[in-house]
């Protein structure tokens, strides 16, 4: 290698090391790795669920490692070794290193670039040597446990059908993931809700009714806030999720290792919730909108009349329609948060959709962004009413449960 090619290597190393100076002056590392995983999963094209599997055994390892480093809460079954003195930014970049680069190989070299330009900030030194073994150790340890999860199971959904009869040939998503095995819960039908109202109910009459009018994709009864609430909640990927965990940690100045927690415990409730409301999705397998009000002449409701013509805001999402799985994600970490800090209230958060640039939505209470979601989705045609509030029950319970069964804190949450 020649002088001129180390110079412009060197060169592009302490640019790179600049944008992540600059990036890491508003947040922890914690929170500024989670964003940067999000881009690269986003950029590897995984889907909602995949990334968000991928996502848990990232924040996991980071947990674990800053965990057996400052050891402030009860050490894990896996019992890291870790010399004294060791950088926990060291293992944070480390943890999310080694696990990105098992699980998204595809993008190896924005990961390595990440890794190469958090690792320039650090001081050489057996503090920065430790850590890094720390976090190697973290990220080894979670992958064996979790990566033969059973997510590559072969996907065999079985369209239903008469002989001879055709159906719509496009593979509902993720059909495999009820049999996922679930990082806390003991089955996938462990928050399993009962089933949708009967057809013949007037809870059913009157939510299709709503959805009928809310969701068109013509609609006169939508407002514009409604519509673009819809809008802005297109967005399914981690961009419209983890900004409210990274906003809080900085605003409420958590430590690295509050931070890791809270991030981890996070991203396992929103998985394990992924995993339970898909079992209910595939259980129930309950029509969508779009199928319902085409077919409103067969429910035997009298109440609820066919429209031939009728089409959602947007493209309805390929997996059955109950319950809501947005109203389940956003409730499952909001539910962690809530939990962990005993309250509903919020310092206020922004978010932003990719779904709809520049336009911010803030909230400073839970239930505020939990209303917003699930009011979006009905009025984007993709939910009726009693999905998304089962829902947001289902989150509000997975959530709560995670934050009492681990990363137990030694001392009361932080505060």
């Amino acid at each position: 290698m020649n002088r001129s090619t180390k110079h412009q290597q060197l060169a592009l190393l302490v640019v790179t090391a600049s944008l992540f100076i600059g990036s890491m002056a508003k947040a922890d590392a914690v929170t500024d790795w989670n964003v940067k995983a999000g881009e690269i999963v986003v950029e590897a094209k995984l889907g909602p669920a995949p990334a968000n599997r991928v996502l848990t055994m990232v924040h996991t390892a980071v947990y674990e490692a800053a965990n057996a480093i400052t050891k402030r809460y009860p050490a894990s079954g896996l019992r890291l070794e870790v010399a004294p003195g060791a950088s926990i930014e060291a293992a944070v970049a480390t943890a999310n290193h080694a696990t990105l680069a098992k699980c998204v190989p595809s993008q190896q070299e924005a990961i390595d670039t990440a890794y190469q330009a958090a690792l320039a900030l650090l001081a050489d030194g057996p503090a920065k040597t430790a850590g890094i073994a720390v976090g190697e150790k973290a990220a080894a340890a979670i992958l064996a446990l979790r990566l033969d999860d059973g997510a590559a199971t072969t996907e065999t959904y079985r369209p239903y059908t008469t002989a001879g009869v055709y159906v719509p040939t496009l593979t509902p998503l993720v059909s495999q993931w009820p049999q996922r095995k679930a990082r806390l819960l003991t089955s996938p039908a462990q928050f399993r809700p009962g089933p949708p109202p009967p057809l013949t109910s007037a809870l059913w009459a009157r939510d299709y009714n709503e959805i009928k009018e809310l969701g068109s994709r013509n609609s006169v009864k939508r407002s514009a806030r409604q519509t673009e609430d819809a809008r802005f909640w297109l967005a399914t990927d981690w961009r419209v999720y983890y900004p409210v965990i990274k906003q809080v940690a900085s605003k409420r100045n958590l430590s690295l290792l509050d931070s890791a927690r809270l991030t981890a415990l996070a991203v396992v409730a929103r998985a394990d919730a992924g995993i339970a409301v898909f079992d209910a999705k595939y259980h129930y397998n309950f029509w969508r909108p779009v199928t319902a009000i085409r077919n409103g002449d067969i429910d035997d409701n009298p109440f609820t009349e066919r429209d031939p013509a009728w089409m959602p805001f947007d493209v309805t999402p390929m997996h059955p329609e109950y319950p809501c799985a947005h109203c389940i994600s956003s409730a499952s970490i909001g539910s962690v948060v809530g939990a962990v800090f005993k309250s509903a209230d919020l310092p206020e958060v922004t978010i932003e959709s990719p779904m709809l640039l520049g336009v911010p939505h803030r909230w400073t209470n839970l239930r505020d962004f939990y209303r917003e979601v699930a009011e979006a989705r009905i009025c984007a045609g993709f939910h009726y009413r009693f999905s998304t509030r089962v829902g947001q029950e289902m989150g509000r319970k997975i959530g709560e449960y995670v934050v009492h069964s681990i990363l137990q804190p030694m001392a009361d949450p932080p505060h």
